[in-house]
């Protein structure tokens, strides 16, 4: 069933005045400077015109009047120019001061005649009431000035020329009321449509902010509390069944010693990730050895895997700035964890390459069963697994890549490669928004 009602139109530019955008400074800056533009036209024509009209005036008096008209619009011209930072604001919260522009038009008609050059000057005044005030102020300002200007006409009919003269000076003054009006609403306009997009924008900006810190608080939990509490749950899990098969009491308490670490291993974690969480721009100028933080990381990896880890590095040491450390070490523990809990290896080899101090290049590689065909970081989100996505993201923050593949030992390979300049110049803030 169709509506009765009509649609409703959209306003067209000659149908209202556009309202002021909220915020509006910028705006009555840019029309000001229009304003201004407009008296230095105004300016331009009296001092063109001034000679024309002298030219063309009898000797005596008319040409004393036509000069002190000439003067007085170069005077009153220049004096808004210079001044119009002050008088602007005057004319815009008091439209009825335009009736002294009006009475300057009206004494250089008077003066020149409206066939005179100087004549063209008087239709800035409309355009500056365009500018100043809208469809209704323009509207009212330049009616009565076509009322000046008829009235003009009379006393100068008798002169050859003056009727069509007052006839374009007329059609002049209308443009220019309708382009003053025009070009305010334009401007007005278009300071709506970039004050909305500069919402939109930070809208934009703040959803993005909250994304990226989602996603980092789901790497960093991922990464550190999540399995350890996974620790937690198997060793709890194992105290459960010795005790119903009433093991000795020696590995009753070996694995309740084991759950009470894993316990404080996990709020430890907790403290580091909310401590990190809330300095994380303490760190933009800390420093860390990657090497040293990769050897540490493989011997306690061995120990408590029971795995032999080789390790090969460079012999100097690697200093990164801490969030690039942060990021490289995480993915490093997180591909070692993963090996530990699916790959059922017996050997991993971790190998770092400096690439001429330009790029990081990180592989780490086992000898356990592999990736399944097709492994992609996506589709192991899907099912639960967030080790693989994490990692990518990881990388990603860095401006680097990881890729999964085969290792030269048989079983599955994480290469992540990292621009180092790159990754050092993100502050946390930066590498937070490219999560």
């Amino acid at each position: 069933m169709m509506s009765s009602r009509a649609p409703r139109p959209t306003p067209g530019y000659l149908e209202d005045d556009a309202p002021p955008p909220a915020s509006v400074r910028l705006q009555l800056g840019a029309l000001q400077a229009l304003c201004r533009q407009t008296v230095a036209v105004r300016l331009a024509l009296v001092l063109i015109g001034a000679p024309f009209a002298l030219a063309n005036t009898a000797d005596g008096a008319p040409r004393y009047a036509v000069l002190a008209a000439a003067v007085l619009g170069v005077m009153t011209s220049y004096a808004l120019l210079r001044d119009w930072d002050r008088v602007g604001p005057r004319l815009l919260a008091h439209p009825s001061l335009m009736a002294l522009d009006l009475l300057f038009v009206a004494t250089l008609l008077l003066t020149a005649s409206p066939a005179s050059p100087l004549a063209y000057a008087t239709v800035c005044t409309p355009l500056l009431s365009g500018l100043l005030y809208g469809w209704r102020g323009a509207g009212a300002i330049t009616g009565l000035q076509l009322v000046v200007i008829v009235a003009v006409f009379r006393a100068w009919e008798q002169r050859p020329g003056a009727g069509i003269s007052t006839l374009l000076i007329a059609g002049f003054c209308v443009a220019a009321g309708i382009i003053g009006v025009t070009l305010r609403n334009l401007m007005f306009r278009f300071g709506a449509a970039g004050e909305a997009l500069s919402e939109a924008n930070a809208r934009l900006a703040a959803a993005e902010a909250v994304e990226s810190e989602r996603a980092f608080l789901a790497r960093e939990m991922h990464d550190s509390v999540a399995k350890t509490l996974h620790g937690l749950a198997l060793a709890a899990e194992a105290l459960a069944v010795s005790a119903d098969h009433a093991a000795d009491p020696g590995t009753l308490k070996r694995q309740a010693n084991q759950v009470a670490g894993a316990a404080r291993r996990a709020a430890a974690e907790s403290r580091d990730l909310l401590s990190g969480l809330r300095r994380r721009t303490d760190f933009g100028a800390a420093r860390v050895d990657v090497s040293a933080e990769l050897a540490l990381r493989g011997r306690e990896f061995a120990g408590r895997a029971g795995l032999e880890v080789e390790l090969a590095k460079p012999e100097a040491p690697l200093l990164l700035p801490y969030a690039t450390a942060h990021h490289v070490l995480a993915v490093v523990s997180e591909a070692l964890e993963n090996t530990h809990r699916h790959a059922r290896a017996t050997r991993v080899r971790i190998t770092l390459d400096t690439a001429g101090d330009t790029a990081l290049d990180l592989w780490i590689g086992d000898d356990g069963v592999g990736l399944p065909p097709g492994t992609a970081p996506g589709d192991l989100a899907k099912t639960g697994h967030f080790g693989l996505l994490g990692m990518t993201e990881r990388a990603a923050s860095l401006g680097g890549r990881l890729r999964p593949g085969r290792s030269p030992l048989g079983g599955a390979e994480i290469h992540l490669h990292v621009p180092l300049a790159q990754a050092a110049a993100r502050t946390p803030q930066e590498e937070a928004a490219h999560a």
